[in-house]
Order: C-alpha cells, then sequence, then structure tokens
C-alpha cells in the first residue's frame, strides 16, 4: 500500500489533532510509530511531521487537514 503526504507541520499539538480528526472521519493516517525513524520517537525531519494516508485517500483527506488547519490558524484572530 502506498501512502501520500497531505500535510506537513512543525507543530505536533496541530498534527495530532489532525490525525484524530482524519480518523474520525474514516481516513486512515500513519500515526507517528508507523512512519519515520525507527526508534526515534519525537524526532521529526526538516519538513516538520508528516501527516500520511493511503494514496487512494490523498484528494479528500488533503483537502480536510487543509481545511481545520486553516481553522486552527484563525482560531484567536477573531
Amino acid at each position: 500500500m502506498s501512502f501520500e503526504t497531505v500535510l506537513s507541520l512543525r507543530d505536533s499539538n496541530k498534527a495530532r489533532v489532525i490525525i484524530v480528526a482524519l480518523k474520525a472521519h474514516g481516513f486512515h493516517p500513519l500515526e507517528g510509530g508507523e512512519d519515520g525513524l525507527p526508534g526515534m520517537p519525537g524526532i521529526t525531519g526538516r519538513g516538520g511531521i508528516a501527516i500520511r494516508v493511503p494514496a487512494e485517500e490523498a484528494e479528500d483527506a488533503k483537502v480536510l487537514a487543509e481545511a481545520l488547519l486553516a481553522d486552527m490558524n484563525a482560531e484567536g484572530d477573531d
């Protein structure tokens, strides 16, 4: 099964929320332990935390993930 990155974030809290929301909407994102450097929890690359889903879910998951991130970033702008 191939996976595609739908979003990359430096903020691990936002990444966790988006992963949970994707799961709640029926997507199947990889968890931190399923992807990345084995035996090195919490280590992220220069691009941040990649949120990856199966390729067949990527288009729809990307739309949702980007909308959620936009809502989170606009939260304090009222």
